[in-house]
């Protein structure tokens, strides 16, 4: 569907001729993220009042998400140095178990040691093993943007 001269949403992502982002998320359902950052992008041109790419996203997608309901999580990076077999495993099944259609090449991503699991960071995805979550976008600054509001998963 087509929320703004260039914003198209899909299913599972949306694409973005302004900012020629695109982002797609497999596994567990992440639009709550991904309507954090349409917001968070087209908030300058908008202002806070009402953001239209976010409102036809949002009805689009059938969330009854508010503004106020955005929540904000501050990354605290805890890498792993080694990446042992069993941490390599435990990233593989994760891709496995999401199913996800598109390569991620884990084998050059940096991975770190959350409470609930691991998270591995790639230059265009980011696979949350706890959250069963894999992102996958086009343009590096996206990672920031999905860092910043994956704690919103676990609201759900």
């Amino acid at each position: 569907m087509l929320c703004e001269e260039k914003l198209e949403v899909f299913e599972n992502g949306f694409e973005d001729g302004k900012f020629n982002l695109r982002v797609e998320f497999y596994g567990r359902d992440a639009r709550k993220v991904l309507l954090a950052m349409i917001r968070e992008l087209y908030l300058p041109d908008y202002g806070p009042e009402y953001v239209y790419p976010f409102e036809c996203a949002k009805e689009f997608w059938g969330i009854p998400l508010e503004p106020g309901d955005i929540t904000e999580d501050e990354f605290k990076p805890s890498p792993v140095k080694f990446i042992t077999q069993s941490i390599a495993d435990r990233l593989e099944k994760a891709l496995n178990d999401i199913g996800a259609p598109v390569e991620v090449k884990l084998d050059e991503a940096e991975v770190h040691r959350l409470k609930t699991g691991l998270l591995a960071l790639g230059k265009n995805f980011v696979l949350d093993e706890s959250r069963k979550v894999l992102f996958v976008f086009n343009k590096p600054p996206a990672r920031g943007l999905i860092l910043k509001y994956l704690g919103m998963l676990d609201e759900d």
